[in-house]
């Protein structure tokens, strides 16, 4: 195919706003499927997807069109909206010479509308604006294109009107993509050059590898060369996804496509890596993708310590497509073997449990979530921390700091005296108030990240009657107030259950804590205390009573000091229990605690 026909592009938008809806369309329209065969989400693949009816990974598909008597190549790479899979998008972007910005007819700009518009302008990708859902009743097109020029600085001549739905415009929309986004520039007789941008798993094929192919060609038997880990391997079937997986016997510059070499190894395939000929290589590669932080952290753990190699594989056939997800074993006295796992947010973390569970039938237990924080020794030592068992003793910490974000929300005006109130409740600290439209404004907050990643998105939902959205990005670390909030059973601590808290919130916490505790655990023969205690010092207190047998029911009658006897001996029987008694703490203990700690 000629670079000159070939159109590569994505779909950007908010979540919800009918990305999936409108590629559906495209793929009716340019006979990619029959009506027959046309449902709604065709490109979402996963259960989950369909059952929230959100979109979790990218999904590439490539799609013929006739335009003024030329066949053009179209490849798409739908991507996700939710703020947690804003990796996906960025690096669909990278594959792509354009982008269809996509902006609800009724619900406007809103959070990640702005946020992927400008990773595109980064990306410095051709913008097609469509205003979709201009089929429902409440529409309110000319308001929303305002808010389009106001907040993206777009010219309202070049946006597009469309309906995913009815399939309005949709060709328009189509003409504009060949006409405006640029055709792929790349030497198809120049050494191959090929971009990792995504892959998975086959049981029966290895590794399936998504690219996109820069300079030169990829053909059937030829010997490639994986450049960040130098190893090689033979080309046994090359691919596009028209939408289905279609073999073909090559892919040239400027083609978006798949291929398998055999690669059994998954450490092997790393995203962003650059594919190479083996006999006639490349000299550089190419620029790869920066590589996604973490933001939040927490352990995963078989609920039968016998699955632990058993999730340890599922965890590494997710990874591979997913990059932005990391793991590492770790043990815990309470539960046992597990792993320490990386997410980018709350939605990632749920998401990756439940991909765990469906697809490996495994039954896992999640520790609380945390941030990555940093601590500043007295020796002038800096270390990360994701793991609140690693807080080193209060004498050796200089300064304690936390993960700050800049978090905007798009909230309607009258929403705005709620959310500032929920804003420094938590900790936050106002930057400025942009009004978009009379009725809408965006609402510009610093915040530590600890405090958003829990219900905070549950809340905006909850204030602004859903028509609240949000986005945030990390821009460092800043000195704070924090403790390790221990908790200690029988005067032993209980590792899984440390936290790191902001002091002013720590002796609420610490009490919340030990009283689910006391409900948890059963009662034993001796007395159980449980503490919450931020270094040497106890803040929060709850006893179990032990269970008293009644010694003295055989005696009837006779002198008291029987009695006394039997007494005195249960009571020295009981105080040398208590020293050498062992607290069986149930796994329900454990869980009824994470909850609270979501709470």
């Amino acid at each position: 195919m000629d670079t000159q026909r070939i159109r590569n592009f994505s779909i950007i938008a908010h979540i919800d706003h009918g990305k999936s809806t409108l590629s559906d369309q495209f793929l009716l329209k340019t006979g990619a499927i029959s009506p027959r065969e046309f449902r709604a989400q065709v490109l979402d693949a996963m259960d989950l997807e369909r059952e929230r009816g959100i979109t979790i990974r990218m999904h590439p598909v490539t799609i013929y069109y006739e335009h003024a008597g030329e066949r053009y190549e179209l490849n798409l790479i739908d991507t996700p909206g939710h703020v947690d899979f804003h990796y996906e998008v960025s690096r669909s972007l990278a594959a792509c010479e354009g982008a269809i910005l996509l902006v609800d007819a009724f619900q406007g700009v809103q959070a990640q509308t702005v946020a992927n518009a400008f990773a595109a302008m980064e990306h410095d990708l051709t913008i097609v604006p469509v205003l979709n859902k201009i089929d429902l009743p409440t529409a309110r097109p000319d308001d929303v294109i305002a808010e389009m020029q106001q907040a993206l600085g777009i010219d309202p001549s070049t946006v597009l009107r469309a309906s995913g739905k009815t399939g309005a415009g949709v060709d328009d929309v189509l003409r504009a993509i060949i006409q405006r986004i640029p055709p792929p520039s790349g030497d198809p007789e120049a050494p191959l050059k090929a971009l990792v941008y995504n892959s998975h798993f086959d049981t029966y094929k290895g590794v399936v590898v998504y690219v996109r192919i820069m300079d030169g060609r990829l053909t059937l038997g030829q010997r490639i060369r994986l450049m960040r880990g130098q190893t090689e391997h033979e080309v046994i079937e090359i691919g596009q996804f028209r939408p289905a997986p279609t073999s073909v016997r090559m892919l040239s510059a400027g083609q978006v496509g798949y291929f398998m070499a055999q690669i059994k190894t998954l450490g092997d395939v790393h995203i962003g890596d650059t594919v190479t000929d083996a006999a006639r290589p490349t000299a550089t590669a190419l620029p790869g993708y920066k590589e996604p932080k973490p933001m939040v952290f927490s352990g995963l753990y078989p609920v039968n310590n016998q699955d632990f190699e058993a999730l340890r594989e599922a965890l590494a056939k997710l990874r591979l497509n997913d990059a932005s997800f990391t793991y590492q074993p770790e043990n815990s006295e309470g539960l046992g073997f597990g792993f320490r796992c990386g997410f980018l947010g709350m939605l990632h973390r749920e998401i990756i449990q439940q991909r765990l569970e469906r697809d490996s039938g495994l039954e896992l237990v999640q520790t609380a979530p945390n941030v990555t924080y940093e601590i500043l020794t007295r020796k002038g030592e800096i270390l990360t921390i994701d793991n609140p068992q690693k807080v080193p003793d209060a004498g050796q910490i200089e300064e304690f700091r936390e993960p700050v974000v800049r978090i905007s929300f798009l909230i309607p005006a009258e929403n705005i005296g709620d959310m500032m109130k929920i804003c420094s409740d938590r900790r936050g600290t106002f930057i400025r108030t942009e009004y978009l439209s009379p009725t809408r404004a965006m609402l510009v907050y610093e915040m530590p990240l600890a405090e958003v990643i829990y219900d905070l998105y549950d809340k905006l939902k909850s204030v602004t009657h859903g028509y609240g959205t949000m986005d945030y990005e990390m821009i460092g670390y800043r000195p704070a107030d924090l403790v390790r909030l221990d908790i200690l059973v029988h005067g032993k601590r209980v590792d899984a259950l440390s936290t790191i808290v902001h002091r002013a919130f720590a002796e609420k916490r610490g009490r919340k804590l030990v009283k689910k505790l006391r409900g948890e655990i059963d009662r034993h023969l001796f007395e159980i205390a449980i503490q919450a205690a931020i270094g040497s010092r106890v803040i929060a207190r709850e006893t179990i009573a032990p269970i008293r047998k009644n010694v003295t029911a055989k005696c009837y009658g006779g002198d008291i000091t029987r009695k006394r006897k039997l007494w005195a001996k249960q009571a020295a029987g009981k105080k040398r229990m208590k020293q050498v008694g062992q607290v069986e703490i149930p796994q329900e203990a454990f869980l009824a605690v994470l909850e609270t700690d979501n709470d």
